[in-house]
């Protein structure tokens, strides 16, 4: 039979809804085989729209295993890729009233200085979540030397490496954040600390992390100078391509 006039037919066909009700109820009785056949003898335009062989449709167990060997095959191209990274920072302290950590106001003796509002939490989050991404640090989307960033809220900075995150088709499986310093006490901060975070991320709390530790009164931290912070962000992304 020649076959350029020949097409093999796949689920779904779609109709107007009352056209082949109409078109099923005039054919009750005749010997039609699908829903385009019943169409055409109602008079109906029947036409073509090219398809994939892949969209069969599961009838057999072998049909089952077709389609389960394809969707194999396709998840494995695209599987998700985990990546870790970590961010560190330090700011010291000046006079002040308080200080800002993960965008929390601490009451405290002293402020930590900075550009920005120096919340040395905020900017190792940020650089953790930047480094698992490869897309640099801090610094270089937001240089200390541009003017309008002075005084900024930090949750600018946050939310911005979480647009590229999202942008980049992932998402944050966990952030892990340790605050260092003597004082202020972090522990009666802490939740609130971890919701702000959550919020600016817009994840659930349960993927939030938020420690604080000593250095047993060593270093700067423990002569009470100044406050480091580090981080650490879990992400899933698509699998990049290796080419």
């Amino acid at each position: 039979v020649p076959r350029d006039s020949l097409w093999r037919a796949q689920t779904p066909q779609a109709f107007h809804y009352e056209a082949i009700l109409a078109a099923h109820e005039a054919a009750i009785g005749a010997a039609l085989t699908d829903d385009a056949a019943v169409a055409a003898a109602a008079g109906l335009e029947v036409r073509l729209v090219e398809g994939s062989a892949e969209n069969i449709k599961v009838t057999t167990s072998g049909d089952l295993q077709l389609a389960e060997r394809w969707y194999a095959a396709r998840q494995a191209a695209t599987a998700a890729e985990t990546r870790v990274g970590q961010g560190f920072d330090v700011h010291r302290f000046g006079p002040g009233d308080h200080v800002t950590l993960c965008g929390v106001v601490i009451p405290h003796n002293q402020s930590l200085l900075g550009h920005s509002d120096a919340d040395v939490a905020l900017h190792a989050a940020t650089d953790a979540l930047l480094g698992a991404l490869a897309a640099g640090d801090i610094g270089s989307h937001f240089p200390p030397s541009d003017p309008q960033w002075a005084g900024a809220d930090s949750a600018v900075f946050i939310s911005h490496a979480a647009d590229l995150l999202r942008a980049a088709g992932g998402r944050l499986c966990h952030l892990d954040l340790t605050v260092i310093c003597e004082a202020p006490k972090v522990a009666p901060h802490r939740e609130a600390m971890r919701a702000r975070l959550a919020e600016l991320l817009a994840v659930e709390t349960t993927r939030i992390s938020v420690k604080a530790t000593t250095t047993e009164r060593l270093g700067f931290t423990g002569r009470r100078e100044g406050i480091a912070a580090q981080a650490s962000a879990t992400i899933s992304l698509p699998r990049q391509s290796e080419t």
